[in-house]
Order: structure tokens, then C-alpha cells, then sequence
């Protein structure tokens, strides 16, 4: 019978597959450009980079991200409950404690980073404190300290880079078409190729931020009901969240995924155009989430 501990073994493999997929994709693309142009050197160097950046998001992710959101470390001192709040579930989840950041912005949320559940960082923004109360802020908490123990921060962070750099390539590519190479003679297919490279890499590298996202809030939200033994306190957090109607102040497409609501989202009445959206969007519906929330109480 599968359990969440089956789940969490099948999506982390199903993620090591798709990375490694989605490195192959790089290096083609390299490999087209460097064909194109006849000079091997722009393979080489493209899976340099390629690894450095995956080297380098390893040892630094979470100094990057917190840069990137103004997040600002506290002690107990200075956040006594949600500090209290943290280091219980710690404890619960047997995990070490983490470092606890404060983002000062009215919009509620929150976010996890770090390579390994020694080196992470739980982070939460003014706004979510104000509005929610002990057991909701709890739930979010949780949450966060689940991503913590399903070791999903490094590889949502390497989606990011990954996909940074497939559209940085793309981009390169494009202009290495559109100026044209010394081997102009070379067989047509290989300008397909790269043509549908420059269209498929940005589309790809959405896609992958989007699988590997939506998988893991699912998973986070069940391994938070199982931390907290109390569903309804995270479904009725991202209730009050989703509810806001308020984007954050300062964020980035690079980031976004990482928070536990869309940081961008905002009120109103959704368009057509706007549900079309949902379907690349790096969270899946919060009606969803907190519907299998419920469905567990």
C-alpha cells in the first residue's frame, strides 16, 4: 500500500530522471550551437557553465535566495512565538533547527531554502504573522520544515538555474542564427534543430519549474498535516493567504516557486487568460490544496 514515504522515495526519483533529462537538453543545444557555427568551444564552455552554476547554487542557494527577498535573520529574542513555533517542529520532525529569517512585507508568505536540512533557513514575511494565528502560522511552518526534510530545496533551486541557463543559451543560439555562422552549407535539419530549440527552451524550462514544484507543495502540505496531526490549521492558513489578494513587494520569477503562495497573485475575478496562466503556474490552486487538506482531517 503507498504512503507518503513511498511518495517521497517515487518523486525523488522521478526527479533525478527529469534533472538529468533536462541536462541532456542543455548540452544539446549547445551541442547544436556549437555545430552551427563550427567551433567546438561553445560546447565546452556551455557545460562549464552549465555545472558551475549547478556547483555554485549547491553552496550558495540559500545566500542567493535570501539576497534576492531582503529576508532579515532573528533571534529568539526578537520573534519569541515564531522562533518557539520553529524550533518545536524541529524537534517533531527530527530535523536540526534552522536559521529563522523575517521578510518585512504586508503580503502573507513564506518560503524555505537551504542545500540540506543543516544548512536551512526557514523564512516568513511580516504580513503572514499579523494575520494568522498560532495553529495557522503552525501549519505554515510546518510546511516549510517538511520541504526542509523532503531535501526538495536544493532541486527546486536547481530547476532554477538550470532553467536560467537554457534560456541564456536560447538566447545565444538565437543570435548565433540570426548573425549566421562560417558553414552556412551545413544540412538544413541542423537550422531546424536549432530553431526549435530557441522556441522548446524557455517553454521546457517553465515546465520543469512547474512539475517540480506542484509535486513537492502537495507533498509538503501532507507531511505538514502529519507534523502538526491538525490539517485544518494549514487549510485554513492558505485560506487567509490566498484570500489576501496582495503581491509581494519584492520578489522575482527566480524565486517565486520557492514561496508556499504564489508571490505574484493578487484578487480579483479570474479571466480566461488568467486560467490559462494557472496551468504554467508554479503552485497548483490553493482550493485544491486545501481541499485534500480537509480530505485528510
Amino acid at each position: 500500500m503507498a504512503t507518503i514515504y513511498t511518495h517521497q522515495d517515487s518523486n525523488r526519483r522521478k526527479t533525478i530522471f527529469l534533472m538529468g533529462g533536462f541536462l541532456l537538453f542543455v548540452i544539446a543545444i549547445g551541442y547544436a550551437a556549437a555545430w552551427y557555427v563550427g567551433d567546438p568551444i561553445i560546447l565546452y564552455v556551455a557545460v562549464l557553465f552549465a555545472f558551475g552554476m549547478n556547483i555554485y547554487s549547491y553552496w550558495y542557494s540559500d545566500k542567493m535566495v535570501l539576497r534576492m527577498t531582503g529576508a532579515q535573520p532573528v533571534e529568539k529574542q526578537d520573534a519569541p512565538e515564531l522562533y518557539n513555533i520553529v524550533e518545536n517542529l524541529a524537534i517533531t520532525a527530527g530535523l536540526p533547527m534552522p536559521k529563522v529569517y523575517i521578510m518585512h512585507d504586508p503580503s502573507p508568505n513564506a518560503f524555505a531554502t537551504g542545500r540540506d536540512p543543516e544548512h536551512a533557513v526557514v523564512a516568513v514575511t511580516t504580513g503572514l504573522l499579523q494575520i494568522l494565528n498560532r495553529t495557522e502560522i503552525e501549519g505554515v511552518v510546518a510546511h516549510e520544515m517538511a520541504h526542509i526534510g523532503n531535501r526538495d530545496m536544493l532541486v527546486m533551486t536547481v530547476a532554477v538555474v538550470l532553467a536560467g541557463f537554457v534560456a541564456i543559451l536560447a538566447d545565444f543560439l538565437s543570435r548565433t542564427l540570426a548573425l549566421g555562422g562560417n558553414n552556412r552549407d551545413r544540412h538544413p535539419a541542423f537550422l531546424i534543430v536549432g530553431i526549435a530549440g530557441i522556441i522548446l527552451a524557455p517553454i521546457a524550462a517553465q515546465m520543469i519549474q512547474m512539475a517540480v514544484s506542484r509535486k513537492r507543495e502537495y507533498l509538503a502540505d501532507a507531511t505538514a498535516a502529519l507534523l502538526t496531526r491538525y490539517p485544518e490549521g494549514l487549510a485554513s492558513a492558505l485560506e487567509k493567504i490566498s484570500s489576501a489578494g496582495r503581491p509581494m513587494q519584492r520578489t522575482s520569477h527566480a524565486t517565486a516557486h520557492l514561496f508556499i503562495s504564489d508571490p505574484y497573485a493578487g484578487g480579483g475575478k479570474h479571466s480566461l487568460m488568467q486560467k490559462i496562466g494557472n496551468l504554467f503556474a508554479t503552485h497548483p490552486p490553493a482550493a485544491e490544496r486545501i481541499r485534500r487538506l480537509r480530505e485528510l482531517t
